[in-house]
């Protein structure tokens, strides 16, 4: 199929019409980047006002993703017991020095580039960590009170109906949140959909883990327990090769590794928003 090629000039930047894409090369600074590399690169659409930041400043995503990714293999393969793993304080760490510091450090700059979904997920997770992890500080005694109501020793308290029950509320907020975040995510691509269509459920697997627990049935609890942990391991492991693509792309080593785009489905978004309200209307 031929293609019919057009130079034209607008605000010192050379627009090349191929007949398929427009493709803008500046003339200074080289090939502009792409909608769908910019979202394959920074999960997010790419917008008007995004400007020169990636030019000027380092991709902050990959860093994020680090920090969510080996927290998230780390608590997984420990709720699957795996090698006979049990608890989480020894690993106490991810909760507040790992996971929560990259993801804290990487929505700071996705904000400084003006990435505001990727802002909003970085943050997201930094708090769920942070405040999970409080739930795993033994010194903090938090199931004390309840242990004190019941006025029987039930390990603390950790035992009782009420205190696994707000704790499986917890949790179930969580899911509907982070499914909130799935829907958006079906506007960039397959593989962070599946990361937070997987991450949801295994929220409410985990609330019924809770659930169980305070009920009493811990066979089940344990097979819930596990079953969370299945899918955390997969949301990881996505994750990891999310990252790689993207550090791989930053580090200029060509892989054409599949992420299933789906920003093709929508309009495009490196338009102004009035403009894009006003393509809606004719719509």
């Amino acid at each position: 199929m031929e293609t019919t090629e057009s130079i034209s000039t607008h605000n010192g930047t050379r627009v090349i019409h191929d007949g398929e894409k427009d493709h803008l090369h500046r003339t200074t600074t080289g090939v502009t980047m792409s909608p769908e590399l910019f979202e394959k690169l920074y999960l997010t659409p790419k917008v008007p006002h995004v400007g020169d930041y990636n030019r000027r400043f380092a991709n902050p995503t990959a860093l994020g993703f680090v920090g969510f990714v080996i927290s998230t293999f780390t608590f997984s393969i420990v709720l699957m017991g795996w090698g006979g793993a049990q608890g989480l304080t020894p690993v106490v760490g991810i909760f507040f020095c790992v996971g929560p510091v990259l993801l804290l450090f990487a929505m700071v700059f996705e904000w400084i580039m003006g990435n505001f979904f990727p802002m909003m997920v970085m943050g997201l997770f930094a708090v769920f960590w942070l405040s999970f992890g409080m739930l795993q500080l033994p010194t903090l005694q938090l199931g004390l009170p309840y242990e004190a109501a019941q006025d029987v020793p039930t390990g603390g308290g950790a035992l009782t109906p009420e205190y696994n029950a707000v704790i499986a509320l917890y949790l179930i907020v969580w899911g509907f949140a982070l499914f909130t975040f799935f829907v958006f995510t079906c506007k960039i691509n397959t593989v962070f959909a599946l990361i937070f269509l997987l991450v949801s459920v295994a929220c409410w697997v985990l609330s019924g883990a809770y659930w169980k627990v305070g009920e009493g049935e811990f066979e089940m609890a344990g097979k819930l327990q596990k079953g969370g942990g299945a899918l955390l391991f997969v949301v990881a492991l996505l994750g990891w090769y999310m990252c790689f693509i993207i550090m791989a792309g930053e580090m200029r080593i060509t892989l054409n590794l599949p992420v299933g785009d789906l920003s093709h489905f929508w309009p495009r978004t490196d338009v102004e928003l009035a403009t894009a309200e006003n393509r809606e209307h004719r719509d």
